[in-house]
């Protein structure tokens, strides 16, 4: 059996572990590590070595060709005032002018109700708190499409300078349709003061070559049918080092390894750990490896992504009821707060997998408020991030993927029609279909 509920005696090599924390130092300093460029390679490198010196068996780096996105200078001008703005990734490059409109939240009737076609419409990276699902960015960049934007503005809702970041393209359809800039909270407030109804110019310079990705993979345990999977990703936006998204979560996945490697010969099951590439782009180094993989092989998924700022975790369990039970018998055990839910969370690595019906926990730090504070900023630092925290967060999840392992744990699936109905359930198709994600035809079949 795969069951640490007795032993102690690994916790504390855990907790005085620098394993993790080194490798999140070595990620931050490698600077930019966006979607196919050498940055992302680098790292993809760093966790697959650092995955071989933990212990684990055939670490490899599996490629995979993507359209990339290089940044290049971004301007909006507003009158004879020059804002300071960022370009969105995978925005399309193009110099377009129009009357400035802000749409506050950017609601779909907000679009519905607005003067969209031909200006530039500035929307909030918020929701109100009176809608229950969260509006995600790149839905509202597609109603900005829809309804004839000429150019789209993404304003923070968190106070600091600090302009957002976040793809506007998907797998699918990479490059977006109207060029996409970020601005801070206060850029925001201050063209919505002074330039409503005014003529304002949007330019974004941009480059979009070919170029290849890939996901790092490694694994433990007995070469059994059946395996867990442990992954989290190694991109992270070119204007950041990335810390906590997701540096952290991939420190995280090889503290676990490090530890397991340890205990190799009582894991029941193969646990295979994968650091996918482009995430941030539309989750391509997920859907690539859930293309290949054997979908009725894998157990369960633990996914961790954007962990050890917040010192709870938030284990989001997606109905499965084999997971939710894992996340008590874990809060239970070490008698520490653990953040449960079981929504759906279309969003990060576990998501191509669990569509199908394929159990899976997505691991998070529990944070205040909406959106993710100063993620997707220049501002997402490693000086923010505690190792205390990180190896806090690693002796839980080592629990939890042990547990999942065991072989007395069972993980029932569920159909992916049952998925398709809570999404529908919690109003997060909507969005879905509008973007092109909705993977589902009108039976809760998955559409291959």
């Amino acid at each position: 059996m795969t069951d640490l509920s007795e032993r102690t005696d690994w916790i504390g090599d855990v907790f005085t572990s620098s394993v993790g924390w080194d490798l999140l130092e070595d990620l931050v300093d490698v600077g930019n590590r966006m979607a196919g460029q050498p940055g992302e390679r680098e790292g993809l490198e760093l966790v697959r070595d650092a995955l071989a010196a933990a212990g684990c068996r055939d670490a490899h780096i599996d490629e995979f060709d993507i359209q990339g996105w290089v940044r290049g200078d971004a301007a909006l001008h507003a009158g004879e005032r020059t804002e300071h703005c960022i370009a969105l990734p995978r925005s399309p490059a193009g110099e377009v002018s129009g009357e400035f409109v802000d749409l506050g939240y950017g609601m779909p009737d907000d679009f519905e109700d607005g003067d969209v076609e031909g200006n530039v419409v500035m929307v909030s990276s918020d929701t109100p708190d009176d809608v229950d699902r969260f509006v995600h960015r790149t839905e509202k960049y597609y109603y900005a499409v829809e309804h004839g934007a000429a150019a789209f503005v993404f304003a923070n809702h968190v106070e600091g300078q600090l302009p957002p970041t976040g793809s506007v393209g998907t797998e699918e359809d990479p490059i977006g349709d109207i060029p996409a800039v970020g601005v801070s909270a206060e850029v925001g407030a201050r063209l919505a003061r002074r330039s409503v109804g005014d003529d304002v110019s949007v330019t974004v310079d941009c480059e979009t070559p070919q170029t290849t990705s890939g996901n790092a993979i490694a694994e433990l345990g007995p070469d059994t049918d059946e395996e867990v999977l442990v992954s989290s990703h190694v991109d992270a936006h070119d204007i950041a080092e990335g810390a906590m998204d997701n540096g952290a979560g991939t420190a995280s996945i090889v503290e676990v390894a490090n530890a397991l490697a340890g205990m190799e010969d009582e894991l029941d099951t193969r646990v295979r750990f994968v650091a996918y590439g482009s995430e941030e782009v539309g989750l391509v180094g997920s859907g690539v490896e859930a293309e290949r993989a054997d979908l009725d092989a894998i157990k369960a998924i633990v996914n961790v992504d954007s962990n050890v700022f917040g010192r709870t975790l938030s284990l989001s369990t997606h109905g499965f009821d084999g997971l939710t039970a894992a996340a008590e018998r874990l809060a239970d055990r070490f008698d520490h707060p653990v953040s449960t839910s079981e929504a759906q969370v279309p969003h990060s690595d576990h998501w191509p997998f669990v569509v199908h019906g394929v159990p899976g926990f997505m691991v998070a730090g529990e944070t205040e408020g909406r959106g993710r504070g100063w993620g997707h900023t220049e501002a997402d630092t490693l000086e923010k991030l505690e190792a205390r925290n990180l190896r806090e967060q690693a002796i839980l999840l080592i629990a939890l993927v042990a547990d999942v392992a065991d072989s007395e744990t069972e993980v029932a699936r569920r159909e992916p029609s049952e998925i398709a109905a809570a999404l529908e359930d919690e109003d997060k198709a909507t969005g879905m279909k509008v973007i092109g994600d909705w993977p589902y035809d009108d039976a809760g079949n998955v559409i291959e």
